[in-house]
């Protein structure tokens, strides 16, 4: 059976037993049905994973002793920037896990015009809470050992303000009516790229003309218009491909 690999957001060292989560006791406890004694895989987002064994399950917590420390990286060294218009229903949820599994760096969930999602308040922040542990479980599932930040949703236009594109990085804007496919441009000297996509209506002219006012590139992705779930995805599996770890 595959080791199950558990994100546990504390200071681990060898030899010390630490309490999982809830979730995670659940999880290996009365789903797994694991028992005292089987090795489980540690991490906590700090580069690097932990190999453990269980050391005691009781009702209410379970206990894993962690054995030895590996540095083994699963980080892609092209650093990519989802600015992702927030879609419908589970569509983000497929989009972060995903973009996760493909190595995506950063993300940020953005309002735009064309956007049918309002959140606000109590509602934001649970849908906030939400996003975070789909990319936490993404991350124990395909073995990466960072956590790629998801910031609060803004409006996209004051996201675009809070960007600094004069210090380098290439930044793309999907469009189905731009000149040129990803393959026109040159990997950028500094491994960062930001990528925006708008949600199911895409981004308005006024707003690709205002993320290109401040550097954006328009880029296309073939012939075929993209859904939003789908644009991202493939433009991210194509940047790894050609710059990054799927080469």
């Amino acid at each position: 059976m595959r080791i199950p690999r558990i994100y546990l957001p504390v200071t681990l060292v060898p030899d010390a037993i630490v309490a999982l989560g809830v979730d995670a006791a659940h999880h290996v406890a009365r789903v797994l049905r694991l028992e005292v004694g089987a090795t489980v895989c540690l991490f906590n987002g700090e580069g690097g994973e932990y190999q453990a064994v269980l050391h005691s399950i009781n009702k209410s917590q379970v206990y894993a002793q962690i054995l030895s420390y590996s540095p083994r990286d699963a980080e892609s060294p092209l650093q990519v920037t989802l600015a992702q218009g927030i879609p419908r229903g589970e569509r983000m949820d497929y989009t972060l896990q995903k973009a996760v599994e493909l190595g995506i760096a950063d993300i940020a969930p953005l309002f735009s015009e064309r956007c049918e999602v309002r959140l606000q308040g109590e509602r934001l922040d649970k849908r906030l809470h939400h996003w975070r542990g789909i990319i936490i479980s993404a991350c124990e599932q395909c073995g990466r050992t960072r956590i790629p930040p998801v910031s609060a949703p803004i409006s996209l236009q004051h996201w675009l303000p809070t960007l600094n594109l004069c210090g380098g990085g290439l930044h793309l804007l999907l469009d189905p009516r731009a000149p040129h496919s990803l393959a026109h441009y040159a990997k950028p000297a500094d491994n960062n790229v930001t990528l925006l996509i708008g949600p199911e209506g895409g981004l308005s002219d006024a707003e690709i003309t205002a993320a290109e006012d401040v550097g954006f590139t328009r880029i296309r992705v073939g012939p075929r218009i993209l859904r939003t779930e789908t644009a991202g995805l493939a433009v991210l599996a194509a940047l790894q491909s050609m710059w990054g770890d799927l080469q």
